[in-house]
């Protein structure tokens, strides 16, 4: 199934692209799949295991992968084809909610047991999430890229309204192994829909990263990025906060309402509707507000409808509360989501998101717990009064630590740079190799090379340097020289074809502050032990010939 991708250089709604269109259905389908199974798993426990804490780890089960294979997936997504990684990741969980299905059905499951499948499943998910976020960049044209990711939020939300009632149906009518069959042929739709797309890829001209390596890269990029770490910053402060509302709402429908399990039902339902209507007016906002206006706007409607909860003597107030806290939630995460991918070039953009992922729901995760600790000793309405006022000191925080602006940004490959040719034989595993640049600088453009120097340093360092220096000849006053090292010359290709072109602005600055007759002058040297004959390859031949005369050849 070929993407066809309209005219990039005007906005396009992404339901007009066929493959992103039939994709989100498939998706849908299979989000309304896993909320059913949700509400069969925790059913299931109940009658299994009395203990509260069994119940409550049904939930965890499934959240903690994401936590620990997050970034791991987020390699696994950058370094591979995304198609076939949520292929395997989709096809793996049909394969577990299938057998979850028949030992429900057999009678055969225990509480162990059924944590075991639900984590598993969680697995599943941790590893198809980075992949499915990062390939819809592949889908639509960067214009289109934020309407689709609140076309993602919202249909995740209008399952997340529907789906428990669903599950709850089917789990009376026929039990919880029909809601666990229910989600096992929810994967069908999406696994026939990735198994027909056929995206257009560029070919891979440098071997893959192995995976460690890949992590490091990911982690060192996000460090290294400005933007990236305001937002990752920003994400974790919001889930510590508007994880409360979500995690209390069991406790707001028993005790503060005075209800049972239909109460929860409503109050989930109005989280839910609300999450749905913050979606659909995400798009319009976004063309009218910055990408701070939009957090701060939904970190205020989550801390007004969190406090509201609190206080509402009535039903019909609770629900409105908390369908203004929905949408608050659904305005600021996706827009955390749209900057972290429009801030991360495509070699990366996986691994960006898996970090957001760990982040939010490390603040999520973390801020379950304390509100659940305050709640216990102080009560529900205190701990939704306490998370509203954090809630709104984050979003104070954004008056210091703005979220950048970053749509205009043209990360795309500059694809200027050509591999070297080398007098020494070298291979890509060749290394530690050490690069020096010389420039000329006048002593009245000393100030501006230092700072213009401070961004390409931090560039470089992004992009996979190590020990990067400016150095200042003592005995030539206008010669000043840029140093570095890299593992491989493998890694030394990479690091250059990260360059993009947003970054063409700090190269023209040196170019134009040197002062040379000539281009800066280039030397790329490999490190040699002195205690050990360097060894070279016959011509044609792929066994070690014997001793080079070359004391710099090839590691």
């Amino acid at each position: 199934m070929p993407a066809t991708v309209p005219d990039s250089t005007r906005p396009v709604s992404p339901l007009a692209i066929p493959i992103f269109r039939t994709v989100w259905i498939a998706n849908l389908a299979s989000s309304f799949g896993g909320l059913i199974q949700s509400v069969g798993a925790s059913w299931m426990m109940v009658s299994l295991a009395s203990s509260p804490q069994f119940v409550a780890l049904v939930q965890a089960s499934t959240t903690l992968p994401i936590m620990l294979l997050s970034l791991w997936a987020g390699a696994v997504a950058d370094n591979l084809d995304r198609r076939l990684v949520m292929l395997w990741s989709q096809g793996f969980m049909l394969v577990v909610s299938a057998t979850l299905a028949a030992c429900a059905w057999l009678g055969v499951l225990s509480p162990w047991l059924l944590l075991g499948f639900t984590f598993l499943i969680g697995c599943g998910t941790a590893i198809n999430g980075p992949a499915w976020q990062a390939s819809v960049g592949d889908m639509v044209p960067r214009p289109a890229l934020p309407g689709a990711i609140s076309l993602n939020a919202l249909g995740f939300n209008i399952a997340r309204s529907a789906g428990p009632a669903i599950g709850g149906l089917i789990v009376a009518a026929a039990g919880a192994a029909a809601a666990f069959l229910a989600n096992a042929v929810s994967y069908v739709g999406l696994i026939v829909v990735l198994a027909r797309w056929k995206p257009e890829t560029p070919p891979r001209l440098l071997p893959r990263e192995r995976l460690g390596v890949a992590m490091g890269a990911g982690l060192r990029y996000v460090a290294m990025s400005p933007n990236l770490r305001v937002v990752m910053l920003r994400a974790g402060l919001f889930g510590l906060a508007a994880s409360a509302v979500p995690a209390l709402m069991p406790l707001v429908a028993r005790d503060l309402m005075g209800g049972g399990a239909l109460t929860f039902g409503v109050l989930l339902g109005a989280f839910g509707v609300g999450a749905v209507g913050g979606a659909l007016v995400s798009g319009r906002l976004r063309r009218r507000l910055t990408n701070e206006r939009i957090v701060l706007l939904g970190g205020l409607a989550l801390a007004l409808g969190g406090a509201a909860t609190a206080v509402s003597p009535v039903m019909a107030g609770t629900i409105v509360a908390l369908m203004l806290a929905g949408a608050g939630w659904v305005l600021a995460l996706s827009t955390f989501n749209v900057t972290v991918q429009m801030a991360s070039p495509r070699w990366v953009v996986a691994r960006g998101l898996a970090l957001y992922q760990m982040m939010a729901f490390g603040g999520m995760a973390a801020g379950s717990w304390l509100s659940g600790v305050v709640a216990e000793n102080r009560g529900v309405a205190t701990a939704l009064l306490v998370a509203a006022s954090v809630q709104i000191a984050g979003a104070l925080l954004g008056f210091r630590l703005p979220l950048p602006q970053v749509e205009d940004l043209n990360l795309d490959p500059l694809s200027r740079w050509t591999e070297p040719e080398t007098a020494v034989p070298i291979e890509l595993r060749s290394g530690p190799v050490v690069v020096s640049i010389e420039y000329r600088i006048a002593q009245k453009d000393i100030v501006t090379f230092l700072r213009v120097m401070d961004e390409r340093g931090r560039i470089r360092r992004r992009d996979g340097a190590r020990h990067w220096t400016l150095l200042r000849d003592l005995g030539d006053p206008l010669l000043w020289v840029e140093r570095y090292h890299v593992p491989t010359w493998l890694d030394y290709v990479r690091h250059n074809q990260r360059r993009t072109h947003a970054d063409a602005d700090n190269s023209a600055q040196i170019s134009a502050l040197h002062q040379g007759p000539e281009p800066p002058v280039v030397h790329r040297m490999i490190e040699r032990q002195t205690g050990s004959l360097p060894f070279t390859r016959a011509p044609g031949s792929r066994e070690l010939s014997g001793p080079m005369t070359d004391p710099s050849g090839s590691a």
